[in-house]
């Protein structure tokens, strides 16, 4: 696995992996406007040259907030998301950031299980913020400072 800064080239392929994930996915439009704002990471994990995840975080000041993380299925409990995410937390502390934080579904159990292993603690819910199904978000932050 290769993991790697996400080109305006790899946008069509993060737009498809959020299609296979995601309810309501990001489109290319804006996966690539976030990523040519120039205070966002994007990283991508390869396998060979197969497109299997991604991670996108944007900034303010010296915070972090993480959009997606995205493992295509078949690559799924396998690492690959733990490797995106420290890969991210490693590029998070080289900017110098205070925290980075990030919202997760109630019932993503696996998702829950490993941020929090990475570090990350909840610090709030948001009741009833995602839709299709209707669930409480959680709200991880990981604190550097």
């Amino acid at each position: 696995m290769i993991i790697r800064r996400m080109t305006n080239a790899d946008i069509p392929f993060a737009a498809e992996i959020e299609k296979k994930c995601f309810v309501h996915p990001w489109s290319e439009q804006s996966i690539e406007s976030e990523l040519i704002r120039g205070k966002s990471v994007f990283l991508m994990a390869f396998d060979d040259e197969i497109p299997i995840g991604y991670v996108g975080l944007s900034t303010v000041l010296d915070e972090g907030y993480m959009g997606n993380l995205a493992v295509i299925e078949a690559y799924r409990q396998r690492g690959m998301g733990k490797a995106l995410m420290k890969e991210l937390i490693r590029e998070c502390k080289a900017m110098d950031l205070a925290f980075v934080t990030l919202e997760v579904r109630a019932s993503n159990t696996p998702a829950i299980k490993l941020y929090e292993a990475l570090g990350f603690v909840q610090v709030g819910c948001r009741k009833n913020y995602y839709k299709e199904p209707l669930e409480d978000g959680l709200l991880l932050t990981l604190n550097f400072k």
